[in-house]
């Protein structure tokens, strides 16, 4: 489903005329309905690595295959089609709207573009996807009403609510308390199996990785299998 091959990302530095090279030499395959989990310190480049899965950046040599299209391939207006309907985000901060209720926020993605499905079905998916994460009772409130663990499991169903195919998660757990954390994580195991959703999220976590799925390192540019020492 997801390839990237000999990836690599640099950045100009004033101060380092070669620039400063972030990500090395990438390889890495995801087959679909996989779980994944990349861990690495603060500043590894953890998040360059999914901002370059989801095609918000591009890398600055090698190639990412989605479905076998390169991305390097398509113009702006395909990428974002693509980060629409083919992939959800779930970042540390939330980012959800304070003016909407809960349930108009998970809807907010469906506005964009011509939807696959009805009116009706995707406010009914909507509110089956919220009831299942436990806040059947929480639709019209708004998300200053809400605790930091559910705030974030709404940014989850936002992120589910077009179907995607992939789903990103950035530290998803970064901002919440331990117990939060556990739930927010079994929540994102529960919803890889039962949405059969492709997962991949990073953390500096190990204990939070290992629950979550396969487990993977990025340091020092690289990435390595931690499964294989």
């Amino acid at each position: 489903m997801l390839e990237l091959i000999n990836v690599a990302k640099s950045y100009q530095s004033p101060a380092n005329a070669d620039g400063v090279c972030v990500l090395k030499d990438i390889t890495l395959k995801v087959e679909k309905g996989q779980s994944l989990v990349i861990v690495g310190p603060s500043g590894s480049g953890k998040s360059t690595l999914l901002n370059i899965i989801g095609a918000l950046d591009r890398p600055t040599a090698g190639r990412v295959l989605f479905d076998g299209k390169d991305l390097a391939e398509l113009n702006e207006s395909e990428l974002a089609r693509i980060r629409n309907r083919q992939i959800g985000f779930v970042f540390q901060l939330h980012h959800l709207l304070p003016q909407c209720t809960v349930l108009e926020n998970v809807l907010v993605p469906t506005l964009a573009g011509k939807n696959r499905l009805p009116k009706k079905e995707i406010h009914q998916r909507a509110v089956n996807l919220l009831q299942r994460v436990g806040l059947k009772d929480h639709l019209l409130y708004r998300p200053g009403q809400l605790s930091g663990g559910q705030r974030q499991r709404v940014a989850v169903v936002r992120a589910l609510i077009n179907k995607p195919r992939l789903l990103l998660a950035d530290e998803p757990t970064g901002s919440l308390d331990k117990e939060a954390s556990e739930n927010i994580a079994e929540l994102l195991v529960e919803l890889n199996r039962s949405e059969q959703v492709t997962l991949i999220a990073v953390t500096h976590s190990l204990k939070l990785a290992e629950q979550i799925g396969h487990v993977m390192e990025l340091s020092d540019g690289l990435l390595r299998d931690r499964s294989r020492g």
